[in-house]
């Protein structure tokens, strides 16, 4: 009765040891639900081969086969008295449980293992230096004298921002033992915070340095070119300070470093760059080339000398190359003069051949060679002040511009002919170049001497030679440095120091300052704006030096002076480095109307367009 009555409410049941047959009120120990069953047979199709989907007998359809059913099967029965599919599902529980052990074991061990890696990598990997607002200002002391001011930037530690390096002479309270030039020091300043990285005592003042790559190559070391005033040059490996080698004395035996150290190809074919150093002799006016190896600091053969004849500033040496690849060597005193590369290495080797990439020649060059000295190519001679070389607009050589006591004179490097001619006086510093009007030529900013403590800012434009900007500062610093950065949209900013001027309401004239003559300011053109400066920065200081950084990681520019503090009698003046963020400096500056400007500048539009700016590595710089 009970067997009918399971069937006929189709309530599934355990199969008794006992009796042989399923009993529904033993439901509740069943291994399986009634859902479960129903979700088992739905999946796996119904009952195959005469069995259910869970291993049991298919239900009977007549008394007879009830009554084979009731019987036990000795398989199915256990010594103990169990079937055998209740130990089986024991036994697959313990499995069961055994592989969710494992598996979340192996679960937490592998979240363990990927957070230790983060932490790993969040501590020991270092990140990028961050350089947004990195300004500092560092007191090194007091400077015992000279009137040279040599800095240069270079990254010497390979944290991607370049480091400060630079050499003053100390300060001794008594004379110098053993001769009367006082010992010099060169430093290395972190370019992030100012701190010394390493320094070197030089035996005498340095007149300039210049760090390069000698050996090209992805994998070559920084090298800092030490030129002193008297006898020395001497190579430094940027990152450690220490001497690689040093140019021995006594092949200077009658003469001087007249001018820094130039940078040539390389001549012994060792791998490695080679140098060329003017020296100058004490009594007559000789002027005397010496090649120099660039791995060893011995002389590549013997001096070359020349005698020539010029009055005025000694200009070069200065390395130029043509677009065919002739290399020339420019130099003279109050004028240019070329000597073409080849010619110096015969003479230093003393023999008649030289390397195939020296015999190159530029036609145009070697018709102005000079009758009398064969060797000598006269370029300029017209009281020649500065020299400098000007990236020429797409092509790969460059233009010479020329500062005279007369004027301004670019010169075309592919034939020597004049591109034009500007007409001024008082012209005694060099011109900046950079990006001003939007020809995508070099444009020049000059700084003239106006008066008694005042001086006039002018921009030149490069492709016609005209007065594009200009404004009457006052300034009473006799030469104070200036410098441009060029921005993502190949503009360029220029940097300049004058008197303070203090902010005018946009309805009046700019007012001159009432600050003493000590206090100068740093102020900043840009050509988008050229009624307005930015007041960034100011110091009591003389700038002696200042040079412009480009930090590619963040797109930005700083900006580092060497300033000197006043002197009283007594007391050496204080050596100050200082270093500013351009894009920080660009949202605090001050503005300073020039004149008044239709449409007006409002503050808020003047920020948001500085807040986009973006500088990048000059495309000029060779």
């Amino acid at each position: 009765m009970a067997t009918v009555l399971s069937r006929a409410l189709k309530l599934p049941g355990k199969k008794s040891p006992d009796l042989g047959e399923y009993d529904p009120l033993t439901q509740a120990d069943s291994d399986e639900s009634e859902d479960d069953l129903v979700l088992n047979l739905q999946k796996n199709g119904g009952v195959k081969n005469g069995k259910s989907p869970l291993g049991e007998a298919p239900e009977p359809d007549s008394d007879a086969e009830v009554a084979e059913a009731a019987k036990p099967h000795l398989s199915e029965v256990t010594t103990e008295g169990y079937p055998s599919e209740a130990l089986g599902g024991l036994e697959q529980k313990a499995a069961s449980s055994l592989v969710s052990y494992v598996r979340t074991s192996v679960f937490l061990l592998t979240l363990g293992i990927s957070m230790i890696l983060v932490l790993l990598c969040a501590f020991l990997i270092p990140c990028p230096p961050r350089d947004l607002h990195s300004t500092w200002s560092r007191h090194l002391g007091s400077q015992g004298g000279g009137d040279l001011s040599p800095l240069e930037l270079a990254d010497v530690n390979g944290d991607g921002l370049r480091d400060v390096l630079l050499s003053f002479v100390m300060s001794r309270n008594g004379s110098a033992v053993g001769g009367s030039r006082p010992a010099a020091n060169l430093v290395c300043l972190s370019g992030m915070n100012g701190s010394t990285l390493w320094s070197s005592l030089l035996p005498e003042e340095a007149r300039d340095i210049t760090c390069l790559e000698l050996m090209p190559g992805s994998l070559a070391e920084t090298v800092c070119l030490v030129t002193g005033t008297h006898k020395m040059l001497s190579a430094f490996n940027a990152t450690s300070g220490k001497a690689i080698w040093t140019l021995n004395p006594n092949h200077l035996s009658n003469g001087t470093l007249a001018a820094p150290v130039v940078v040539l190809p390389d001549l012994d074919e060792d791998g490695v760059r080679d140098l060329v150093v003017l020296a100058i002799g004490e009594l007559q006016p000789d002027l005397c080339f010496l090649l120099v190896s660039g791995r060893t600091g011995s002389p590549v053969g013997r001096p070359v000398k020349y005698n020539i004849v010029g009055v005025g500033n000694l200009i070069g040496p200065q390395v130029y190359i043509t677009t065919n690849g002739a290399v020339y060597i420019l130099f003279g005193f109050g004028n240019i003069q070329a000597v073409a590369l080849r010619d110096i290495f015969v003479q230093a080797q003393n023999r008649d051949s030289s390397p195939p990439s020296l015999q190159i020649e530029e036609p145009e060059w070697e018709k102005r060679r000079s009758i009398n000295l064969s060797e000598l190519i006269d370029v300029y001679s017209d009281g020649v002040e500065l020299l400098q070389m000007v990236k020429a607009p797409d092509s790969n050589c460059s233009n010479l511009l020329i500062t005279t006591r007369q004027g301004l004179v670019l010169l075309r490097g592919q034939n020597l002919t004049p591109y034009w001619t500007l007409r001024l006086q008082g012209l005694r510093s060099q011109p900046t170049p950079g990006y001003f009007t939007d020809d995508q030529t070099l444009d020049f900013l000059l700084q003239i001497q106006d008066g008694v403590g005042m001086k006039k800012m002018m921009v030149v434009d490069g492709d016609s030679g005209s007065v594009v900007w200009s404004y009457r500062a006052p300034c009473h610093m006799k030469e104070t440095p200036a410098t441009s950065a060029v921005t993502s949209d190949r503009k360029s900013v220029f940097l300049f120091w004058a008197e303070g001027l203090s902010a005018a309401s946009p309805n009046s004239d700019i007012i001159l300052g009432t600050e003493p003559p000590s206090l100068h300011h740093l102020y900043l053109l840009h050509p988008v704006f050229p009624s307005i400066l930015l007041d960034l920065a100011n110091t009591t200081g003389t700038v002696t030096a200042s040079e412009v950084g480009i930090n590619d990681l963040w797109k930005d520019a700083f900006y580092v002076t060497r300033t000197t503090g006043p002197s009283s009698e007594g007391h050496p003046a204080a050596l100050v480095v200082s270093k500013l963020s351009l894009r920080w400096a660009l949202m605090e500056g001050q503005m300073a109307q020039l004149q008044e400007s239709t449409p007006k500048i409002g503050r808020g539009e003047l920020r948001r367009f500085l807040s986009r700016i973006k500088f990048v590595e000059a495309p000029y710089e060779i």
